[in-house]
């Protein structure tokens, strides 16, 4: 009488399994192409001005050495290289301008971060970039946003 109850239920029960699996496993892969959102209330869009994507560090250096700062970050074993950093995207397409008027084609990209200290910093520097249109200027502002970057965000990591 046992054996009958076990295999009355065996099936049911291996289905249950197998589609439980199933769709466990459809749940935890969407987490992986999910997009991030912050979840800090300190956390702002930053506009980063991408100059390129490298495969080794090496082709990097090479092709950043016109550049007096910059920054970068590896993502799926490639380099991202940025040259400009801004809190508004009007600043930012002025950096683009600058840089495609020396030849340099670039994008922009947009990133969250909840680090207080470098927002405040950038916000201060994004209001003297507002003011200007000086090439020499902009180089500048943006040399002295890269080295805050690395002083004040770079160092978390």
């Amino acid at each position: 009488m046992v054996v009958i109850v076990m295999k009355k239920y065996l099936f049911p029960v291996i289905i249950s399994l197998l589609l439980g699996t199933a769709m466990a496993y459809f749940l935890i892969s969407g987490y992986d192409k999910a997009d991030t959102i912050a979840v800090s209330k300190n956390a702002q869009t930053i506009y980063y001005v991408q100059r390129g994507v490298y495969s080794s560090k090496e082709n990097m250096q090479n092709n950043m050495a016109d550049f007096e700062n910059y920054i970068y970050n590896v993502e799926d074993n490639m380099y991202y290289t940025y040259i400009g950093i801004s809190t508004n995207k009007k600043n930012a397409e002025k950096i683009k301008g600058y840089y495609k008027e020396k030849g340099y084609d670039t994008y922009i990209k947009e990133k969250v971060t909840d680090n207080g200290n470098f927002i405040t910093v950038l916000g201060q520097y994004d209001e003297l970039l507002a003011k200007t249109d000086d090439g020499n200027t902009i180089n500048t502002i943006c040399n002295q946003v890269l080295a805050k970057y690395e002083e004040l965000v770079s160092n978390e990591y």
